[in-house]
């Protein structure tokens, strides 16, 4: 008798990560990914810290080959992001979904903070890459032959010349001491657009170098070091 696969979705980023962790989803054969979701800053139409444009994230969906959900939040705040994540996925729910599904490796509070939210509308979490050694994971997804780029930085860990840098060997090997390989702690951000999940390349070509400042109330909320973030500005072709 045929097993029935787990309705999901699959909260997508559009970074190696999240790549990498879809990859492993679809190759399990466990779960019919109902939807790729993704929060975006509504006066901007970008990704969420990642600041890549909406249309190279629809592109992305388009060669992935699954719909594509935009959750567009505006005020940045926690109750704003878990009342529009909650109104979603209950219409979700409806139509048979149990789980959601994350990219996250290592962070405990955010994976408590993701558990607890889901708690609310009687959803499961699930972390196809919790507790890999992440030097383990970057090569894993290199040598799957993923290709992705350097969208953006914490300015306390990396610079302007970051940006805009192809994550492969050498970027790796040149990474600070106290950079994460997968730049779990937020020290950056990708944006994927080669590899086995994809039908296609999604071509695009390198805008400018844009820096963001902090303001003084979110600044105290990260690193003392951090006072801002470098984007590399990705136009699609």
């Amino acid at each position: 008798m045929m097993r029935l696969k787990e309705k999901c979705i699959f909260c997508w980023s559009g970074g190696k990560d999240s790549a990498l962790a879809l990859y492993k989803v679809l190759q399990s054969n466990k779960y019919e990914v109902v939807a790729l979701l993704t929060t975006l800053n509504a006066p901007f139409s970008r990704v969420s810290m990642h600041g890549v444009r909406e249309e190279l994230l629809e592109k992305q969906a388009e060669s992935i080959g699954l719909p594509l959900i935009k959750m567009y939040v505006s005020e940045g705040t926690n109750s704003e992001y878990e009342s529009e994540m909650e109104s979603i996925l209950l219409k979700y729910k409806v139509q048979g979904v149990t789980k959601v599904i994350f990219g996250d490796i290592f962070l405990k509070d955010l994976r408590k903070y993701r558990e607890n939210n889901l708690l609310k509308v009687g959803l499961v979490a699930e972390f196809p890459l919790w507790m890999r050694d992440t030097k383990e994971l970057i090569q894993e997804f290199l040598g799957l032959d993923f290709k992705t780029i350097v969208c953006c930085v914490n300015d306390s860990y990396l610079n302007e010349n970051n940006v805009g840098v192809e994550i492969d060997e050498e970027f790796i090997k040149k990474l600070p001491k106290e950079v994460d390989p997968c730049g779990e702690n937020g020290e950056y951000h990708s944006f994927c657009y080669s590899g086995p999940i994809f039908k296609k390349q999604i071509n695009f070509a390198l805008g400018e170098k844009v820096y963001k400042p902090l303001g003084k109330s979110v600044s105290e909320e990260k690193s003392e070091s951090t006072k801002g973030f470098w984007y590399s500005d990705l136009i699609p072709i």
